[in-house]
């Protein structure tokens, strides 16, 4: 009986070892399950940048008569035509996307052939750089524009 209750404490440890265990593995396949799939991080990162081609007519409409009065070599000209590149990067990029994968796989999660996944690993390099195209040229525009407030305040 001595030996028995001598092995009871090394016997609660190793089955509180082993749930301890099971349950790290089961938080693991969960997190495996909540991160998001290659897939969900394009399609997010396409959403993130979606809303800013509103942001990009409305700088090009107010850059468009600066652009007009200065010429063609104007900062105002160069930040819209920068704008309006990476308007069509966006369109283009989006194009490409949809030539490349159906409904199914986009908003579905349909497993890809290797092939799409390959194409799927490009696509994301493709949608970072468009991504940083669209908010660069954002971000170079809006410097434009508070320059030419700052000089007509000046003025």
């Amino acid at each position: 009986m001595t030996n028995l209750i001598g092995c009871r404490p090394v016997l609660g440890a190793m089955l509180a070892g082993m749930l301890l265990l099971a349950g790290c593995k089961g938080e693991k396949k969960q997190e495996a399950k909540d991160a998001p799939s290659q897939m969900e991080e394009v399609i997010a990162v396409h959403d993130e940048v979606m809303p800013e081609m509103k942001t990009i007519a409305n700088l090009v409409a107010e850059l468009k008569p600066l652009a007009d009065s200065t010429g063609s070599d104007s900062q105002y000209a160069v930040a819209m035509q920068d704008l309006q590149a990476a308007h069509q990067s966006m369109m283009d990029w989006m194009q490409g996307f949809g030539n490349r994968f159906d409904h199914e796989e986009i908003m579905k999660g349909k497993a890809l052939s290797e092939e799409k996944q390959a194409w799927l690993a490009e696509e994301q390099e493709k949608v970072e750089a468009m991504r940083n195209q669209v908010l660069g040229s954002i971000e170079r525009a809006r410097e434009v524009l508070e320059e030419a407030r700052e000089g007509a305040d000046r003025e």
